[in-house]
Parts: structure tokens; C-alpha cells; sequence
């Protein structure tokens, strides 16, 4: 119900800003744009969204039916059984689905998006199964979902990339604050909802895994940031990412060869479900991009972040991190949008700019929310997604305001 205001809303604002712009200050290309904008969306939406995600579906459909054959589902699903037992109570302690939320979460942290999507689609179908209301949104289904779009990510690489394009100074200087950031808005995120389903946060086995984790990341940050220059940085995110994508569909084949099994057609088995669930989620891709997109064509964001700037400058506060504030709007919206945002915004203040650098941190702190509950419940039919998108912008939200104390304290 909440995705139907916002998509009315977003047409609906749209309409009245052209309408004062064609009445008001005689704009007569306000319609124009918002026209030529719904057929360019639509157009890309299927083109370049839809069909090159059925390439990466196809593929990783089938590993991942080559990895459950292999049993490296089930093997995954008893490392984290008892944590992800405590989030998803509704989800039988060996069910596939498990394992398969694990992949999604770990190709996440790895920044490796093409390979996360269809890994969380095919979560995403298995939690499904074990929905006995197939058009409303399970428990599961909105745990899973907040803690995607949350954006848990330990190796930025395409924001690194994007500034050495850029010509920063210092290119790997955001990674540090992307991962504190993101991973506020995880924590953030999975407190929201374990409150809302009345989850005993207090469990042993959650503070000890959630504990771990909050280890961990302190420990990376620690050896990144003492242990290794910023090219160093770069060089060692970028061949970690790249050699455990790799390394995936081989460890799958390896366990496959070892149980005899059929590799080959058992990857083809898997994959041809990928083209049919592609077609299935266009509808759903371009009733979104779409509706984003007459909501930005309009001057909408522009209008929000002037309103912001005035608030902010009456109260007598630093508005440099207003400049970037574009980003953090983009971002629950779209990817492509939010990395366009970003982009902009070095390019216009620089790279090496207050803005510059919180903009890169807003577009790794979080993922894109209305986009992925799009994504991921059209793609299993879910009609009602009750508190999901709330939870996922409280999420959001906080990754956004991590960003901006971080970078203060980072950047000055």
C-alpha cells in the first residue's frame, strides 16, 4: 500500500510543478520533459535494466543450482543457521533459503552487484514458498529485503573507480568512512525491524554475531588504515572482490565434480528459470523508473534541497553538506540516478571537495530502496509490502546521517 501513494505521489507533485512552471513562469517545455523523460525511462528500464540483468540471472542461476546440488547451500546454512534462525524464526533451520540469503549478503559486502541481484532474486523466490499469503509480505521477506537495501558493503570499488576517473587526489580516502557509514545503517535497519517483529535482540547468539561482525569491521578499518597506503587500498579491493567472484562458480564446480554430479546440465537446469523471471519483473521496473523519473525531471529535488539550504543556513549551520545532499535524495530511488548524482557533484565542487567526498560516502551508505522493493517483491508477486519500504528509509536515514557526522569528523 505504501509503494502505491508514493508512486501516485511522485506523478502527482510532478503535474503540479510543471503546471506552475507553464502558468507561473512560462515554461513551455515543462511537459516536454517530463514526456520525453517517461518514453526515455520506459525504453531504458527494459533495455538497459531488464535484459542485461536476464544475462546475469541466466548465470548465476545456474551456479547457484550447481552449488545446491554441490550441497554448499546447505553446508553455508549451518555456519549461519543459528544467527539467521534467531532473524528469520519462520524460515525451517535447512530450508535453501538460508544459504541463499547468505550468498546475497556476502556478494553485497563484496560490492559485486551483478552477482547479488540474481543470487537475492532467487533468495527472495525461496522465501516465497514459505509465504501462506503469496500478495503480502512475510516477516522473512521484509528482514531479508531491509537488510539488502541497507547496503552492507566492505570493498567500494566502483566509487574508488569513479574518483581516480576524477582525478582525486586521493581516490580511496571515501573507503573508510563508506563502510562505517553502511554499516550504521545495516545495524540501524535490522533494529528496526527485529523490534517491529518483537525479535529477542538479547539472544546470546545475536549479540555474539552481531558483536563478531562489529569486530570484524573494526579490525578491517584498522589494517586499511594503518597497514596499507590509499593506492594499496585500492589494489587489494579490487583483486579481492574480482578473485572470490571467480572463486564461487569454481568451489561449486569442485563440490559438484566430487558427488558426480552433471555440471553442465545442471547449470542449465538452473538457468533457465533466469530469462522468465527478467520478464516477469519489467512491469514492475517501469512502473518505478518511470514514476523517478517525472519526479526528478520536474525540478523536484532541486526545489527539496534549496528548502534544506534555507533551513539549514537560518539556523546558523555549515551548509557545505548541502551541496551533496542530492545524492542521499537519489540513492533509496535509484542506483544508476544516485552514481549520476554523485558524479555531478564532483565534477560541479571537485572531487577533492567537502561535497565531493560526502557525496561518494552517501552513495556507498546505503542501496536503493524503492527500486529494490520493486526489484525483489515484483519479482514473486508480492502486492502489499506492509512496513518494508518504512524500515528500509529509517535504514537509509541513518546511513545518511552517519555520512555527514563521519565526514565532518574525516574531512573537516
Amino acid at each position: 500500500m505504501a509503494l502505491n501513494y508514493i508512486w501516485i505521489a511522485f506523478f502527482l507533485i510532478a503535474f503540479v510543478i510543471a503546471l506552475c512552471k507553464l502558468i507561473f513562469l512560462g515554461d513551455v517545455d515543462a511537459f516536454k520533459l517530463l514526456v520525453d523523460g517517461m518514453f526515455d525511462m520506459s525504453k531504458s528500464s527494459v533495455m538497459d535494466i531488464a535484459l542485461p540483468l536476464a544475462g546475469n540471472m541466466v548465470l548465476w542461476l545456474g551456479i547457484m543450482n550447481i552449488g545446491e546440488r554441490a550441497g554448499a547451500m546447505n553446508f553455508l546454512a549451518r555456519i549461519v543457521g543459528p544467527f539467521l534462525g534467531r532473524l528469520f524464526p519462520e524460515v525451517p533451520k535447512n530450508h535453501p533459503a538460508n544459504g541463499q540469503m547468505m550468498m546475497n549478503f556476502s556478494a553485497n559486502l563484496l560490492g559485486l552487484d551483478n552477482a547479488a541481484t540474481p543470487l537475492g532474486l532467487k533468495a527472495m523466490g525461496s522465501l516465497q514458498e514459505l509465504n501462506p499469503d503469496k500478495e503480502t509480505a512475510s516477516n522473512s521477506q521484509i528482514m531479508f529485503l531491509v537488510l539488502h537495501t541497507s547496503g552492507l558493503q566492505l570493498l567500494p570499488v566502483t566509487i574508488i573507480a569513479q574518483r581516480y576517473i576524477l582525478h582525486a587526489k586521493d581516490p580511496a580516502d571515501v573507503f573508510i568512512p563508506c563502510i562505517i557509514a553502511t554499516y550504521v545503517a545495516t545495524v540501524v535497519g535490522l533494529l528496526a525491524v527485529s523490534i517491529k517483529q518483537k525479535i529477542n535482540l538479547w539472544d546470546r547468539v545475536i549479540i555474539a554475531w552481531l558483536g563478531g561482525m562489529t569486530a570484524f569491521v573494526t579490525l578491517l578499518v584498522w589494517t586499511f588504515t594503518t597497514q596499507l597506503n590509499h593506492d594499496q587500498i585500492t589494489l587489494v579491493s579490487k583483486v579481492i572482490s574480482n578473485t572470490l567472484i571467480y572463486c564461487i562458480p569454481v568451489v561449486f564446480i569442485l563440490g559438484a565434480m566430487r558427488k558426480r554430479i552433471n555440471v553442465f546440465e545442471a547449470f542449465i537446469d538452473g538457468a533457465k528459470d533466469g530469462f522468465g523471471v527478467s520478464v516477469k519483473i519489467i512491469p514492475y521496473l517501469v512502473a518505478m523508473l518511470v514514476a523517478i523519473s517525472v519526479f526528478r525531471n520536474s525540478g523536484a529535488l532541486t526545489y527539496l534541497n534549496d528548502g534544506v539550504r534555507w533551513v539549514v543556513s537560518q539556523a546558523n549551520l555549515d551548509t557545505r553538506f548541502v551541496d551533496a545532499l542530492p545524492v542521499a535524495y537519489m540513492k533509496p530511488l535509484s542506483g544508476s540516478g544516485s552514481k549520476a548524482m554523485m558524479i555531478s557533484t564532483m565534477q560541479t565542487y571537485g572531487p577533492d571537495s567537502f561535497a565531493g567526498r560526502l557525496g561518494s560516502v552517501f552513495n556507498g551508505s546505503a542501496d536503493t530502496t524503492f527500486y529494490i522493493v520493486a526489484l525483489y517483491f515484483g519479482s514473486v508477486g508480492i502486492k502489499r509490502s506492509r512496513y518494508a519500504i518504512p524500515a528500509g528509509l529509517i535504514a537509509d536515514l541513518a546511513g545518511v546521517i552517519a555520512a555527514i557526522f563521519i565526514s565532518y569528523l574525516f574531512f573537516g
